[in-house]
């Protein structure tokens, strides 16, 4: 026999409504509860920033991520790649420092590794001397033994323009340089975002990586007389001993840059990226990545 609509008993009608009402409120709170567990959206003092997933590439975090600004020594991130991006390259051949090296760090009051003029060092402990102390000395030695031409002004000009083509090939459209450590003329820029690709395109390389999650290091050099001396180098990003699982990667600062930090940390099978920029001091720099570092590990 056939029921109608009309047939229906107002008994089976009501249990009907009871039950998808159930399900409208039971979904409701499970929307509620899943609400509830999302982390919220911290502030930070810097004026940009950004994290992303390292394996998948998702964004986790954004705050003007694509505001271009100055990068003060994060800028050797970049230096490091070109460096490490050279054919046929011996890590253990070694560089005479010159004296336009410690010249060029007393001109601009910069970030030193202390390099010693006719001292013999190699390219590995140049990359140490770069990254750690933050090395301006460093990073001008690199240059100049990595550029091309007959001067050294021409080899810095051209080690500047490998940067800059490795920017292009890494799709950085908003990222620029005009120096070989941060200590650019005004046209030396980059964004949180650019930034963050370019430190996970980095972290591919085994060097890279070992050199920036070390926190201190004795380095054995070769002096001008054929003796040697060692050079003690400590790593300037502090998030190394104040953030579980980090990993690297460099800071950065400047009258123009402020305080800037690209960073990485793994937590098991996850690995964050992210940069901060133009942060207010140096302790609201470590505050801000570590708010938004433990941000995206819960996301």
């Amino acid at each position: 026999m056939k029921i109608g609509i009309k047939g229906i008993s107002r008994a089976t009608a009501t249990a009907t409504v009871a039950l998808t009402a159930g399900a409208v409120i039971a979904g409701s709170v499970f929307a509620s509860s899943a609400q509830a567990a999302a982390p919220a959206t911290p502030k930070i003092t810097a004026a940009g920033g950004f994290t992303m997933n390292n394996g998948s590439a998702k964004t986790l975090f954004s705050k003007a991520a694509d505001t271009r600004r100055s990068t003060g020594s994060t800028t050797k991130i970049m230096t490091a790649k070109v460096v490490l991006a050279q054919k046929n390259l011996n890590l253990d051949s070694k560089v005479t420092v010159q004296k336009a090296y410690s010249d060029y760090i007393v001109s601009k009051g910069a970030s030193s590794a202390r390099l010693i003029v006719g001292d013999k060092v190699t390219v590995r402990q140049l990359l140490y001397g770069l990254m750690l102390p933050s090395g301006c000395d460093a990073a001008y030695a690199l240059a100049d033994k990595f550029g091309s031409g007959s001067t050294r002004a021409a080899r810095v000009k051209s080690f500047i323009g490998k940067m800059n083509a490795q920017a292009k090939s890494l799709g950085l459209k908003n990222t620029h340089f005009d120096s070989f450590d941060g200590i650019g003329n005004g046209s030396n820029y980059s964004t949180p975002r650019d930034l963050t690709k370019l430190a996970s395109n980095a972290m591919k390389n085994s060097t890279f990586r070992t050199v920036v999650k070390t926190k201190s290091t004795k380095q054995k050099v070769t002096t001008k007389s054929g003796g040697y001396r060692y050079m003690s180098w400590s790593n300037t990003n502090n998030m190394l001993s104040s953030y579980s699982g980090a990993i690297g990667i460099k800071t950065g600062s400047g009258p123009t840059a402020k305080y800037c930090l690209v960073f990485a940390a793994t937590r098991g099978s996850k690995t964050i990226v992210g940069t901060v920029l133009a942060s207010t001091n140096a302790t609201n720099r470590t505050a801000d990545m570590k708010k938004i570092m433990d941000y995206s590990f819960k996301k």
